[in-house]
Parts: C-alpha cells; structure tokens; sequence
C-alpha cells in the first residue's frame, strides 16, 4: 500500500493533506529518515512529526459504554465515538461496532475495522455468548429460567422463536442472563414477555472476555488472546 493512502486511511487527513505533510518532511522513519510518497516501510516504524502512528488497520477494542451514549456515528445526543480517539471517526475502513448497546445499556462493547472479523462475531453460526446483568422492576416470577431455556420463547411481532438462554436468578430482582442471538432489544424483550421491565441493563462478558477493571468510558485494544475469549475461550 502506497504511503499516503495508508496515511490518509488512518485518519490524518486527506490525500492532498498527507501529501503536504510528507513534503513538509514531517513524515519519517523510526531513525529520523524523511519519508517520500513512495517509499515502502511497516507501520511500526512511520513517525509523524517523531510520534508512532495510531493502531494499523486491522484492529478490535473494547470499551465499557456508559449509559446514555448511543452506538451510532449519525444520533443526536453522546455517541460512543465520542470516547475514542477523534481520528477513528475518519479511518477508512471505518471503525464500527461488533452489534450494539442500546442508549441505556452499559457494559462491553466490542469495535473494529475488520469487516470479516466483525460478521465472524455476529454471524449465528459463531454462536457467540453475551452474558448480560439485569435488574428489574418486579420480582421473577420462578419460571423465567424454564422458559428461557426452552427454545419456544416467540417475542412479540417475530415469526422465529429464540435460540435457549440460561438465566441465573441472583436476587428476588435481578439475575444474570447468557443469549446466543443479538435481536433488536432482545434481552428487554424477553422480560416483557414475562410482564416485567428491566430498569438496568449491563453487558458483563462477550463470551469468556470480561471488563476486568476496565473503568466506564475507558477503551483498550485486544491481543490474540483477548480475542480468542470472545469466542469461548478460557484463561487457564
């Protein structure tokens, strides 16, 4: 790939601009070298006026989402883009998020620039868990967890039943819950098929990859083995 255009695709501006920036021998290499237009070199060792470059292409992060941001780079209001670095907004490939969180949801939201690895995580296929926390407004009833697992649950205005959840009551209104699907609302959904509301609603763990101390707001990119939890993987 031609040094502007992988330049330019990090964000640090247009063609034109990362052109006027190689000129201006603001671009180098890790020795101090001025870089030209055409010279090949790895990611690693491009500094711009002597500063490693943002993440290569290619990655995935996470972040704890607060409530009240929306997942979206178009809504009015707070948008998650808003706690990662501004350039990521103009990265091409874009960098999007691997499902979404509902504006009043919080927890661990996973965001990539790789188309393939982000359908790899959605698809039904991967049967990738989301382990969510939930509060309620009234008490379970006792037979969510049977109904749950049952594979017969029919939300309201679907034609296809859910796939079983495990549901693990943890107090008279609160319980953790692990799904295999991402349906629209699908966790709000489920209690409403009970006749309850969910009032506070957390993703604690895609797959056997947790926060871990992350703080709300705070992102951090993943290694191999960070995503290899997202599929399932354990920790020894």
């Amino acid at each position: 790939m031609k040094l502007v255009k992988h330049i330019a695709g990090l964000g640090y501006g247009s063609r034109r601009e990362v052109i006027a920036l190689l000129r201006a021998g603001r671009v180098t290499d890790a020795d101090g070298a001025v870089l030209g237009e055409r010279d090949a070199i790895e990611h690693a060792r491009i500094r711009l006026d002597g500063q490693a470059l943002d993440v290569a292409p290619g990655f995935i992060a996470m972040l704890h989402k607060p409530v009240g941001y929306t997942c979206s780079t178009r809504d009015a209001g707070r948008l998650v883009h808003d706690l990662l670095p501004s350039r990521w907004r103009a990265r091409n490939p874009q960098v999007s998020t691997v499902g979404r969180l509902d504006r009043e949801t919080s927890g661990l939201l996973l965001l990539t620039d790789d188309g393939g690895l982000l359908h790899r995580i959605i698809s039904p296929r991967a049967q990738v868990e989301k382990v969510y926390e939930v509060e309620l407004a009234q008490d379970l009833r006792g037979d969510e967890a049977a109904l749950f697992a049952s594979g017969k649950l029919l939300l309201d205005g679907e034609t296809t039943t859910l796939a079983p959840a495990r549901l693990q009551a943890l107090g008279p209104r609160s319980a953790r819950l692990t799904v295999c699907e991402g349906r629209y609302h699908q966790v709000r959904r489920m209690f409403a098929a009970t006749g309850n509301h969910v009032v506070r609603l957390h993703r604690a763990a895609v797959g056997s990859l947790e926060l871990r101390g992350l703080a709300s707001g705070q992102w951090r990119l993943l290694e191999d083995d960070d995503v290899a939890l997202v599929f399932g993987a354990r920790k020894p």
